[in-house]
């Protein structure tokens, strides 16, 4: 459905990026890939948020790289510069969204969850942020401090980022009186990659998308 493009960085530089783009859409998402790379997986939900009316961008912060198991994305995660992902290629996918479409929303997947916290901390262009099974270090992005639509998606079986951790993420934002939406599932970490049918929970991720789209319907007008 969609296509390959190189968009502008704030540096001066380029960074790959998979556009579904819709004509004329008012509202736009960029898609935040996990560790593993802009695979297939995350095409289809740039794919799914166009046939939904969304103009959808996912940029390839690995830049031409993807990972084929598990111990190298970690490699590949732990070496991501993640400031400068945040304010260089995902700023920029802000800014190439916001050319044509009024609202943009963030939405990202384990480390693009964490990603996405961070670009609604630290980028004022966001208008919305969508989290699925990640959480940054504070020092990186607090999410006490995101003060723009936030809806978060958790599984009660994740050993990474776990009930705890999801507790003190939403305790965090009440204290500082924010309204977070956040779901959880009886699910494992990764729930809604098909590609990885060991933990793809169908039922959980379509109710995780559906609501991801309910919500981005209703703030990014």
């Amino acid at each position: 459905m969609g296509h390959d493009i190189h968009i502008d960085r704030p540096d001066g530089g380029t960074c790959l990026a998979y556009l579904a783009e819709v004509p004329q859409a008012r509202a736009a998402v960029i898609v935040i890939q996990e560790w593993w790379g802009l695979n297939q997986q995350i095409r289809s939900i740039a794919d799914r948020f166009a046939r939904a009316g969304f103009t959808a961008l996912a940029p390839d912060l690995y830049h031409g790289k993807q990972a084929s198991d598990a111990d190298e994305a970690s490699h590949m995660m732990q070496n991501l510069d993640f400031p400068g992902a945040t304010h260089q290629d995902l700023l920029g996918a802000v800014r190439y969204l916001k050319q044509t479409a009024g609202h943009v929303g963030v939405m990202g997947f384990c480390m693009g969850g964490a990603l996405t916290i961070g670009a609604a901390v630290r980028l004022p262009e966001v208008d919305a942020a969508v989290c699925f099974y990640g959480v940054p270090p504070t020092e990186f992005a607090d999410p006490a401090a995101i003060k723009i639509p936030f809806q978060g998606h958790f599984a009660n079986w994740d050993e990474w980022i776990t009930p705890a951790v999801v507790d003190q993420l939403e305790q965090s934002m009440k204290k500082a009186g924010q309204h977070p939406e956040i779901f959880r599932y009886d699910a494992d970490h990764a729930f809604c990659n098909q590609m990885r049918p060991e933990v793809y929970q169908p039922q959980a991720a379509e109710a995780a998308l559906n609501r991801t789209e309910a919500f981005f319907k209703q703030h990014l007008r």
